[in-house]
């Protein structure tokens, strides 16, 4: 007991050391947690034997991190899928396979060792990857959506990858390797495992569909009656443990069959992604996941054997550099093939060029069965462990790819404009459409410009004409006739951009009238004293219309909350002009003492007005005489 409680408080204090150290200086949580394992185990020796069982324990992150991923994806989704999912999948499964097993055949290795080795390299790191793209947002790009569907298309080649080995076996199974294996099936579910190895081809297919068929079951019916019956003892720890027993019966059901845990436990998420409990599954869950993968990356670190390394670290490099760069060219023409984005080519390309962690339980099994030498399998799994240690650092390399990509986009020669409108519109997002569409279907010409030429051409494909080109250059404003416009439209992402146009407009036209959005009260200031004429705040008429719908749904007249609505728009408006007087540039606006007792005084006499209004549109009845 002693023990495990000094190694549960080693790895903690080694992820809370070291893990937000890395998060600040940008390298992310992953590279962190690696981090940590390294120096508890290489470093410092800290890490016990007991390490290997918590590696075991800590997988189950995987399985936890697919089956939350699952809750997200609506099974029409999923089939939307099948076409990356079988082909991009497929097609880099067997190109890597056949790649890597050519190269290490033609460096003297037998032809079966050289295919089992390939199996192993074209595995991938689910648990790294997929935390990654979570941490930076990228799993709803094109780029991520890829990646997605490859590391689900290897997870479901885990099982027939598994069923080869015995037919590549070329060596003799040692003492050791047989040890090892038989310690890791050894507890409670032995029998059903050795039960289910005895039975017929035959069966145990049957047995495999069945066992599918219950998760697919258990996940739509069983799950919905349990979680209610669950619910009405109105104990929070009861969901939690209802949530996790699903899992991990699902899991031990998958693992009897030989099956993927984590491709049953995601198939089971999809199965629930329309149930009313999958937020309340998501939050049972999560904690656990993010402990789990934590424990699971410091374990990796913990594995790695720095003595193998430096015996021998000019073909250890040589080895870890030919997995990538092989795997990072394959990926790349698939990418290429796919047609994906620049952007999305790179993510595809580098997000996916290590090894993985399934690549692991593939080693222990091709030694088992005498399909990998022993010292090939220490190697294999060193190449592999250092290969995920450097996938951070392969996303920090996307991140500079793409951030040169996107300067690059942004360097593309302006639109020549070749029209003139009385109002210019700067900026056709979500905001500067409704104003076009209203202002052009009233008869008003626009000339609409946006320096993004994604958007540009989405609305070319509608018929809108539109000229791509910074807002802020003043070369691109008098193209559009700034000169000669009435109104100018000011509705860019960027609060910065907005000012900066406000501010040379209103110099080169001090009669122009400057429509502008604002993305908050202290924008609303900037704009003000920038020049604008009229300044809307973003999400201002979207408020006040809600707070109307529900002066409606509480008692008053639809024409009474109208009316309030009308005097809070008309009396907030001058109060922003008299504070806009006060505001100091750079200073909080919690830090001006003349700011916010003047704030105070204007919400006192707001309220006091809308009592007012409310008496004036409700006039009291005059008291009836009681005599």
């Amino acid at each position: 007991m002693e023990n495990f409680l000094l190694l549960a408080s080693v790895y903690l204090g080694a992820a809370v050391l070291v893990v937000p150290l890395s998060i600040r200086l940008g390298l992310g949580s992953v590279l962190g947690y690696l981090t940590a394992g390294i120096l508890m185990g290489p470093v410092m020796g800290l890490a016990g034997a007991e390490t290997a069982d918590l590696q075991e324990f800590a997988e189950f992150g995987v399985v936890l991190m697919l089956f939350l991923i699952g809750l997200e994806l609506e099974p029409k989704h999923l089939w939307d899928m099948r076409k990356r999912l079988f082909g991009m999948g497929g097609l880099q499964i067997s190109l890597t396979i056949a790649a890597i097993a050519a190269a290490l055949w033609a460096t003297g290795q037998s032809w079966q060792v050289a295919i089992a080795l390939g199996m192993i390299a074209a595995m991938s790191s689910t648990a790294i990857v997929l935390q990654t793209l979570a941490e930076k947002n990228l799993m709803g790009t094109g780029g991520g959506r890829a990646v997605f569907a490859v590391l689900l298309a290897q997870d479901l080649a885990v099982v027939p990858i598994l069923s080869v080995m015995p037919l590549l076996a070329v060596t003799v199974v040692t003492g050791s390797d047989t040890q090892a294996v038989t310690a890791h099936d050894a507890g409670l579910a032995e029998p059903l495992v050795h039960y289910v190895q005895t039975l017929p081809a035959w069966a145990v297919t049957t047995l495999t569909l069945a066992v599918v068929a219950a998760v697919v079951l258990i996940g739509h019916y069983v799950s919905r009656p349990v979680f209610r019956f669950v619910h009405a003892a109105r104990l929070p720890e009861m969901s939690t443990f209802v949530s996790l027993l699903l899992v991990l019966g699902i899991a031990f059901l998958m693992e009897l069959v030989g099956l993927s845990p984590a491709l049953g436990t995601f198939v089971a998420g999809v199965v629930l992604a329309n149930s009313e409990f999958r937020h309340q599954l998501e939050a049972d869950l999560q904690p656990f996941k993010g402990l789990l993968m934590g424990l699971f990356f410091m374990t990796v670190g913990v594995g790695i054997n720095f003595k193998l390394i430096l015996a021998d670290p000019v073909t250890i490099a040589a080895w870890v550099a030919g997995l990538i760069g092989i795997k990072a060219l394959i990926l790349y023409i698939i990418a290429r093939l796919a047609r994906l984005q620049p952007r999305g080519r790179v993510l595809f390309t580098l997000g996916l060029a290590q090894g993985g962690e399934f690549g692991f339980l593939v080693i222990s099994v091709a030694r088992s069965e005498g399909a990998l030498p022993v010292v090939s399998g220490q190697m294999a799994q060193l190449v592999i462990s250092l290969s995920m240690l450097l996938t951070p650092l392969l996303f920090l390399v996307f991140d500079k790819i793409a951030a040169g990509l996107s300067a690059r986009v942004t360097e593309r020669p302006a639109d020549a404009i070749d029209e003139k409108g009385t109002v210019i519109i700067a900026g056709i997002g979500r905001f500067g459409q409704v104003v076009n569409r209203l202002v052009r279907h009233s008869g008003v010409s626009t000339v609409v410009l946006d320096s993004d030429p994604g958007m540009i051409e989405t609305m070319r494909r509608f018929g809108v004409k539109g000229y791509y080109g910074d807002p802020t250059r003043p070369e691109l404003l008098e193209a559009a006739g700034l000169a000669q416009a009435q109104v100018l439209v000011v509705a860019v992402d960027e609060p910065a951009k907005a000012v900066q146009i406000v501010r040379f407009a209103r110099a080169r036209r001090p009669e122009l009238h400057i429509v502008a959005r604002a993305r908050d009260r202290v924008h609303v200031y900037e704009l003000y004293q920038a020049g604008a004429s009229d300044i809307v705040r973003e999400t201002f008429d979207s408020s006040l219309r809600a707070g109307r719908y529900v002066l409606e749904n509480m008692g008053f007249s639809d024409y009474e909350a109208a009316a309030l609505s009308k005097a809070y728009f008309r009396l907030d408006r001058a109060a922003m002009r008299d504070l806009a007087e006060l505001w100091v540039p750079g200073q909080p606006v919690d830090k001006n003492a003349a700011y916010v007792e003047r704030a105070k005084q204007l919400d006192r006499d707001l309220e006091t007005a809308l009592i007012g209004e409310l008496y004036d549109l409700r006039p009291m009845e005059p008291e009836k005489d009681s005599a």
